[in-house]
């Protein structure tokens, strides 16, 4: 049985971002392995479990010199039951061992009543060991403080994401401002949430305008921007609208863009060439 305790970092999540953006490394790699869609290769002589690990593992040693984080989806892991859960302690366990200066950050969405929530904390922190996790802000700062209150790990809002149903509820104007719902999120995380300088916010790529109002007014905050490559979001337009003052807070993220770059026996070199491509093209607009 695994214990449960706290490990500790030499660095907290914020401080390991800020060493990958002095490197210049703004691309999360997202390790979201349909087991249908391995290369035939990764799957033949292994069981799901090791081949996921091998899958994901190759990928990690191929573009960990590029990576400015890595970040697992729980649901690709889960939908294999208890062997897709080891392989995710073990690929989490392999970064932390060879590549501990890389965050690692669990896309879960999770949120509850502050009770339930130190059930998600402790598999997720304690357990597991990620650098952060991504939460849903709808039950609001109180029942979010337990996350909160883990001051050197990440805890990241989701405020627009990118899926084209996203504006349904999150673009509704709301308050005396009649701003949208995903701007006062973003407002609130960064004015009453980030007491321990510990959030980050997600929003999409796939919506560069509503990017820029963020920025806007969550200042230096980190933000973590899904939508590039498989879901069509602009480089150039992101980068434009989400840097920072620095040039610097963007966690750029792509998953199926690097992963699938090729179903064969040379994912991993496809992989670190995707990456490469991604980094240097982001680079190329941050001057």
């Amino acid at each position: 049985m695994i214990k449960a305790q706290p490990l500790q970092l030499a660095t907290s999540f914020r401080a390991q971002l800020e060493q990958r953006w002095q490197r210049g490394n703004f691309v999360c790699v997202g390790l979201d392995p349909e087991y249908e869609r391995l290369p035939v290769s990764v799957k033949e002589g292994r069981t799901p479990e090791e081949a996921l690990y091998f899958f994901a593992r190759e990928i990690i040693d191929a573009t960990h010199d590029l990576a400015c984080a890595y970040k697992p989806n729980s649901a690709f892991y889960e939908a294999l039951g208890v062997a897709g859960m080891r392989a995710l302690e073990r690929i989490v366990a392999y970064c932390k061992e060879h590549y501990p200066e890389i965050p690692v950050i669990l896309d879960a969405k999770r949120a509850d009543i502050g009770n339930t929530n130190h059930g998600y904390i402790t598999a997720a922190f304690d357990l597991m060991h990620v650098d952060a996790i991504t939460v849903h802000p709808y039950l609001g700062k109180e029942a979010l403080t337990p996350f909160l209150n883990r001051k050197d790990k990440g805890v990241i809002v989701l405020a627009k994401t990118s899926n084209p149903g996203s504006g349904e509820l999150q673009n509704l104007l709301v308050g005396e401002a009649q701003e949208p719902l995903y701007l006062l999120v973003a407002r609130n995380v960064a004015q009453h949430w980030n007491e321990h300088g510990n959030c980050a916010l997600v929003v999409g790529a796939t919506y560069p305008e509503e990017l820029r109002r963020v920025r806007e007014v969550v200042g230096d905050v980190p933000l973590l921007i899904p939508g590039i490559g498989a879901q069509g979001g602009d480089v150039a337009a992101t980068v434009q609208a989400g840097k920072d003052s620095r040039g610097w807070g963007m966690i750029i993220n792509s998953s199926r863009g690097i992963i699938y770059a090729s179903s064969g026996a040379d994912f991993a070199q496809a992989a670190r060439k995707a990456t490469e491509a991604l980094h240097l093209e982001i680079n190329s607009h941050r001057a």
